[in-house]
This record gives structure tokens, sequence and C-alpha cells, in this order.
């Protein structure tokens, strides 16, 4: 996969300055150290493991796996024996032994300007320890579950911390979801807890998170399992009621200095099941002492879409994950000391996991954690921030990018950014248009553009440029990150060699990989094993390679505005309408999200296509997923195309949602008549 000499194509280079410093300073460095992380791994991996405290050594292999479901059970372990704790080591280690107490861990931004906050090491630690002292008062131990359903405050950095302080396994929901789908992550992953804020703005609509939180506690009671307690956060209002669940009103702003903010209101609480998160603090200890775990112990469970429209519980452990999302941190943003991060992502997805809160911490580093919206209060907002905090590495979706394009270059242009030195993108490809606006105009041309694939079952980048060592290619994702093997194989298994478009798949793990699906390990080996034993398949349609590794958009999971949702999740979501008796959702491109969400929906007999039944059709997706899966076009579908055998061809609707009449073969079909009610109903405000 690796060329001898870096390519010659229309690529892109870094500057000297950035080379001069860089951990990883040009191509040829970049492929010693590669074949050193393929060909001795254990040597690679052990030496980073060198820089973490580990209270016990491993007994046995440094990495041990299985990928070939034909030989037995699929596992991964690395380091299995030792003993650490991630926590200690991202927090106690930096501030008694590094020496960074009383740096700067987070500057906080508000969703309104001038709403802030800076919290240091030491301050960090110490709320932290807090935390966790009160997670203990509540009966929480090692392997308990908690689910956090918060918005982007610095309490929700320690709320995660402090889990994993003492052992317990946190599973962080986006508060974008709805009720449905909170309830959804605490019955799968049998949580214990549920901690969460009074509510949240998001640029100017307010978000109320309690009371999304009391209705998926309700129905997690309606199902047999009820949560004892929820913990809530004080985040509007530090004057905030507490009044019985029968009235629910909005909680109101969190009122700061200098800002026009509307009077404190009340929330819903429930005295039976609902604490105050300040009120547990009182006279907690600012020390607590961590539980060594093992390296393959669970760190933490997050759901990601799933082909079978049911949510994977993916799980990650402890030592493997600590030292790749550190390594993917240091070296793909070439993270130096006096770095000002920033990534745009929210902590309820993988990105936040890793490269807000574990590998930024895990070195030491001084990041902004940002609660609002790139368009709020203007269009500037984002590059006001940059020049604020003199951010160096940005890290964003293309998503946010093609929204700000809209607005031209006068509103970047308002701001220096000249403190900028490396630019990255996340969340799904990003088309050269978009890369080549990022690069000239945000970045004017001295800043590096890192194209990062991976997913939320790796833990961590696994193709990726180095920003200094790897040529740029606008839309690609170029080369594989240390210890990741990855080839292209052919419907029959067989791998391809040189220039060609396959199933994306990798050969061996590497220390940050997922180990299994939380609750169902035949899941696990079926998702990503079955298909090709011997090899991990990401599941992401196809992938094609050139000079350079670039990925094309993925087949059954659509990623609109940088959120990753399953269309089968939808289609479900669909068909549980009375009126609905089989639902296929596809993707068709959106100038500014990326992909947009088309439905065909085919009506039970008798039932006609309205307006109000597309209302009422998206407000279920909405209730039932998050506003997030709101589809942008339902189309009605009084037949879809089937094979012979009943198998729906997607393709063919993909072209349809496009209005895109050059079908290909379609003498598959059972019934090709429908292909032309298809057309004559296509939703003409899709194109």
């Amino acid at each position: 996969m690796i060329p001898d000499k870096a390519p010659k194509e229309d690529v892109f280079h870094a500057g000297g300055d950035l080379k001069k410093d860089a951990h990883v300073p040009n191509f040829e460095k970049y492929k010693e150290l590669y074949l050193q992380s393929i060909e001795h791994p254990d040597e690679f991996w052990g030496d980073i493991a060198k820089d973490f405290y580990w209270k016990s050594k491993h007994t046995g292999q440094f990495m041990d796996y299985n990928f070939d479901v034909t030989k037995g059970e699929i596992y991964i372990k690395c380091m299995e024996g030792a003993t650490t704790n991630i926590c200690y080591n991202v927090l106690d280690c930096n501030v008694h032994e590094r020496g960074l107490g009383d740096k700067v861990a987070f500057y906080w931004e508000g969703n309104e300007p001038g709403d802030e906050m800076t919290v240091t090491y030491r301050e960090l630690l110490q709320q932290v320890c807090q935390f966790a002292n009160v997670l203990k008062s509540q009966g929480l131990k090692k392997g308990d579950r908690v689910s956090i359903y918060m918005p982007m405050v610095v309490e929700l950095v320690v709320a995660m911390l402090a889990c994993v302080r003492i052992g317990a396994v946190h599973s962080i929901v986006f508060a974008g979801f709805s009720a449905e789908s909170l309830c959804e992550r605490i019955l799968d992953s049998q949580c214990s807890l549920l901690i969460t804020a009074d509510g949240f703005y998001r640029g100017d609509k307010l978000i109320n998170l309690k009371v999304i939180a009391d209705d998926a506690l309700q129905k997690c009671r309606d199902k047999s399992f009820p949560v004892q307690r929820c913990i809530m956060l004080k985040h509007l209002s530090k004057e905030v009621e507490a009044i019985p669940l029968s009235s629910q009103s909005p909680p109101a702003k969190r009122p700061c200095p200098d800002l026009q903010v509307r009077p404190p209101e009340k929330v819903p609480w429930n005295p039976e099941v609902d604490q105050c998160w300040l009120s547990l603090l009182s006279g907690m200890s600012e020390e607590c002492e961590p539980e060594w775990c093992d390296s393959e112990d669970p760190l933490f469970i997050l759901y990601t879409s799933g082909s079978t429209g049911k949510p994977k519980g993916v799980l990650h452990t402890i030592g493997g994950y600590m030292l790749y999302v550190a390594t993917t941190f240091k070296l793909v943003f070439d993270y130096h000391p006096e770095d000002v991060y920033w990534c745009t992502a929210d902590i309820g997805w993988i990105t936040g996991h890793s490269f807000i809160t574990y590998g930024p911490l895990a070195n030491g580093a001084t990041s902004v954690l940002f609660e609002g919206l790139p368009t709020y209060p203007d269009v500037s907002r984002m590059w006001e921030i940059v020049d604020k905090y003199q951010v160096t590495k940005f890290y964003t979706a293309p998503t946010a990018i093609r929204l700000l394009m809209k607005y031209g270059s006068e509103p970047v242009q308002k701001y220096k950014r000249d403190s900028l030195k490396v630019l990255g993108t996340v969340g799904e490809p990003i088309n050269p248009e978009a890369w080549q606006w990022y690069y000239s105009v945000v970045g004017e041309k001295r800043c590096p553009v890192v194209d990062t694939f991976w997913q939320t079952e790796t833990g961590g980048h696994v193709l990726t440029p180095l920003p200094a060592a790897t040529p740029m290619k606008p839309g690609s994702a170029t080369f594989p990150f240390f210890g990741v093997v990855p080839a292209i194989l052919n419907e029959s298994g067989e791998e391809l060699e040189g220039p060609s478009e396959g199933y994306l798949v990798f050969k061996q793990p590497w220390p940050g990989v997922m180990r299994t699906v939380f609750g169902n390990h035949q899941r696990f080996e079926t998702t990503y094993f079955e298909q090709f034993p011997g090899y991990y398949v990401t599941g992401d349609g196809k992938m094609k390679i050139s000079g350079l590794l670039y990925y094309m958009i993925i087949l059954w999971v659509v990623c609109t505005s940088g959120h990753l949702l399953s269309t089968a999740e939808v289609e479900s979501a669909l068909v549980e309408h009375e009126a609905v008796v089989e639902a296929a959702v596809v993707s068709r491109p959106h100038p500014v999200k990326g992909e947009s969400l088309y439905c065909f929906v085919t009506l039970t007999d008798g039932v006609s296509f309205s307006r109000t039944l597309e209302a009422q059709l998206k407000k279920q997706v909405r209730e039932k997923i998050g506003a997030i899966a709101t589809p942008d076009f339902i189309q009605n579908a009084p037949g879809l195309p089937k094979t012979r055998s009943g198998k729906i061809m997607r393709r063919v609707l993909r072209k349809i949602a496009r209005n895109e009449r050059d079908l290909g073969d379609v003498s598959t079909l059972a019934d090709s008549s429908v292909i032309e009610l298809l057309f004559q109903n296509h939703c003409c405000g899709a194109m």
C-alpha cells in the first residue's frame, strides 16, 4: 500500500517552517516508522507505552488477536494483565509528574459570546476526584455502566473522567438524540445511573434536556427497567427551583455577566430519583484514589449506527485505546506543548471522546471546548474564537466548511487567523471544492489539511495525512496510520493491487480498535469478520485506491451534517407508523450537509399520501431517533424496485432520488413498471 516514494500527483506539501520541528518531518521518516509499526508492532507500541503509568506490567504478548472466524472466536488483546487507570494518566501524571498543574486544560466557550470559563489541569483533577467520590457515594463501582446525556460543558468531561477513575464504564449519548434513542441506549447497556443537565441553548434554540431525559426514564420504567438515580447539572441557572414532574416548564438560560438573558424558570423534578450535581459535591473530598484496572477492562460504550437498524454498542478497552488516541493526536496534528487545539465536534460522538477528551489530555494539551454553533450569533463566530484563543490546530467537519463557504471569504477575513498551523477534517468525505476553500481561504495556503478517515470502531485515525510528512490531495485520506494495514478486496475476497476499487479491510489490529459489541459478541463477529474471514471489514461501502487512498460515499449508512446515521434505523422508525407498510431510505448529495435522507414509503391500502402524513412521518423519525435524523424528502412509493428474490435494489433508488434515468442493468427486477411510477412521484424539490 505504501509506495517507495511520495506520489507525484497533483498534490500539496507543507511549508518548511512546519517540517523543521515536526514529529514526523518527511515522507521517508513516515515510511520508516510505518514499516516498524507493522513489522514489529510490539516494539513500536511498547516504546510508546513507556510514556504512561502502569501499576503492573503485562504478562503475555503485547498484542494478541484472531481475525479469522474459521479459526475460532474473534478477539483482540493489548497488554493484557497490565494494570493502569486512564484518568490517572491524563490528569494526575500531568499535574504531579509533568508540572502542568497550572496549565489550561480547557478554554470553555459558551453558546453566547462572553460566556466563558478557564479550567487548569489541577482544577480539573480536583473536580474529577470530587465527582468520582459522588459516584462512589451513590454505590457505583468498577464495571457499572453510567449513561451521560449532557451539553458541551466542562462538567461533561468531569463526569466521564470520574467514571473511569472509579472503573465505571461511561455510555455518552449525544444531546441531540430523542428520548426514545436515549432510552434504547440505557436499556441496551443496562445503565444504573443517568447524568444530565437542565437544558442548554443551541444558537437561539432552547433544548429542554431534563424534560427529554425524564421522558426517557419513563420509557425505561415502562419497559420494566427503572433507573433509580438521575444527577442533574443546573447549567442554565444556578437558582432553578425543583418542581413536580406534572408541571414541566422549560429551564431558563444560565445568567452570566454582561449578557441579556431570560429570567430563571423551573425544571421538572422527581425527588425520588433526581439529585442536584452541585448539592452532591458539597463536602466531598478533592482526593480519590483511582481504581487500578486491567488494560483490557472496558473503558466506554458508544453507540453507532448499524446496518440492521439497531445501534451497536461499540466497546473500547482501557490500555490500547489510551495508547492509540494519544499517539494519533500527537502525530496527526503534530502537537507541541505551546499549541492551542480546537476540535469543534460534540463529545457525544467518537471524535469528541478521542480528540476532545482522551487524546489531548493524554498529551497535556490546551483545548477549546465549544458549546455553540458555527453560525451563531453570526457566521464569523469560529474565526473570532480562533483569534481569541490563538488556536494553532483546528479540527472540524466538512459540513461546517460547506456551510461557511456559502457566505464567502469576507466573514473569514474579518479575523487574522495567523495563529493557525494545521487544519483537519473529520466525520465524512470532504469534496475537493470544500477542501480547496478550507486550504486557500481559511488557511491561506500555509496550513496543511489532514483529511482523516476513521470510525467509532477504530478508536482513532486509520487513514490520514501527517502534516509535514504526507503530500496532500484534495478529497483524499492518503495513507494508513502507524500499525494499520489496509487492503482492497474484490467480491471474492481477493486482494487487489495497484489502482483499484473494492472493499476496504484491515489485515491486523492496532491497539485502539474496538473489542466487541456490548452484550452481543456474535454481532461483532458477524458485522466485521464474517464477510471476509481473516480481515476486519469497515462496512463503509467501497474504497478506491490510486496513488493515494481516498474513500467514496458510503452505501448503507448516511453521513449527514457529520452525523453517521443508519438508513435501516430510519426505515424502522418510518414503518412503525400505522400508515406505512414498507420503507427504503437512501442518500442523495446535499450542498451543505454532504448527504441528505431521501425516503421512499409504501402505504397501507386505502391511505393517501399527503402533506399531513409527511409531517407526521418526519415527526415520528425525529422523536424516535432525534432531530439530526429528520428526513429531508419523503416520497410516496406504491411499490419498490425488487429483485425476484425480494431484495430492494437500492442502487436504483439512489438514482431515482437524484432524478437520474441512467439506471444501468435492471434485468433482475421482478416488476420494472414500478420505476416509472417512482419517477412520476419524485420530490421535485430534491434537485
